[in-house]
């Protein structure tokens, strides 16, 4: 994108009014958190467009500040204090960060009546400049928006992956949220580029269980690390075993074993951006046209379980692992395909 592509952008997407302050977060690596050369580019993108902005708020009237924090280590960990201190004080925040800090970001851009909006990026990358982030964010609006509305019919979800292995997910007593890339009013907050409906799966906690009872969540939830097949065994919405005999197996053992919140399965997610790829990328691959899984948190996409964690898995097409269908059980006992082949039916959408 030049500069005159990225200007439009931002201010069809963020809007910057005069008189508001704008604020960018870049987290840095810390003791045995290692710098890679994304990152590195990743902060002089963020410096551009940080330049970019200045520039527009010479003409518009609006302040732009930049802060560092040390990072997390960990997808979704709780941000510092100061940093949630400046989010608060700031009408837009960019927050272009190598580990997720949306879970406790957004939460604070989307208070009702507040006065602040923003966007998470976690692990952006400046070629997204030449895919997700140049689709047409009318359409990916009105598809988010009709996903979402699928899914606050639905009360479950019947999953078969590429690898045979099937999974049920409930979705009783839960709304759908869409992300559609629109964050020009304060409340607003949107993980970017942007492009998906998602909800928390029904998770049976003890304020609920009497009246809804258990989840019914339950089946085989399959991942691939480094070339390694995992499968997680899931009932009642916790991945109760892991299966594999690899490194990564263990590892992944070893990581549930220290925190069981960690166990649960926080969202099934369905991208609808047209324009993105898949690269491995989970910041982009989870907006192709397709589904996404995550465990771990819920509380930031409206749940009930609290983490230190929050961690998708994208099952698109051409990703290792495929979600074949996704069909999705109505309240009136019908079923809607949503995906085939493990492509997104956008024609239901329109």
């Amino acid at each position: 994108m030049n500069d005159e592509e990225k200007i439009k952008m931002f201010n069809d997407v963020f809007a910057p009014k005069a008189g508001e302050k704008v604020l960018f977060l870049v987290d840095l690596p810390d003791n045995d958190i290692k710098d890679n050369e994304k990152w590195i580019d990743r902060r002089d993108m963020a410096k551009e467009w940080y330049k970019t902005f200045e520039e527009m708020g010479k003409k518009t009237g609006f302040s732009v500040d930049w802060m560092e924090y040390k990072a997390t280590g960990l997808n979704n960990a709780p941000v510092p204090d100061q940093v949630l201190d400046a989010v608060r004080n700031s009408n837009l925040v960019l927050a272009m960060t190598e580990f997720s800090g949306t879970s406790s970001i957004l939460p604070i851009c989307r208070v009702k009546g507040g006065t602040t909006r923003g966007a998470s990026m976690p692990r952006v990358e400046r070629r997204m400049e030449n895919s997700a982030f140049k689709a047409n964010y009318k359409d990916i609006k009105r598809y988010a928006q009709a996903i979402s509305k699928m899914l606050n019919k639905a009360i479950g979800a019947e999953v078969l992956f590429s690898t045979g292995d099937t999974l049920f997910i409930d979705l009783r007593n839960r709304k759908g949220h869409a992300d559609t890339g629109d964050c020009t009013e304060y409340g607003m907050g949107i993980n970017f580029p942007s492009g998906e409906a998602c909800t928390t799966a029904y998770e049976a906690t003890p304020d609920e269980i009497e009246e809804f009872r258990e989840s019914k969540t339950k089946g085989i939830w399959p991942a691939e690390y480094d070339g390694e097949l995992v499968r997680y065994v899931v009932e009642n919405n916790k991945i109760v075993d892991v299966i594999g005999e690899g490194e990564q197996a263990d590892e992944k053992r070893a990581f549930f074993e220290e925190n069981d919140t960690r166990r649960n399965l926080a969202e099934l997610g369905i991208g609808c951006n047209p324009e993105a790829i898949v690269t491995g990328n989970v910041l982009e691959d989870e907006k192709v046209g397709g589904l996404h899984i995550a465990y771990g948190m819920s509380v930031h996409l409206g749940g009930k379980i609290n983490s230190d964690v929050h961690q998708d898995i994208c099952y698109p097409k051409d990703a290792p692992i495929q979600a074949k269908k996704l069909t999705l059980v109505n309240e009136d006992g019908s079923k809607t395909e949503i995906i085939k082949g493990a492509i997104l039916q956008f024609e239901l959408f329109k």
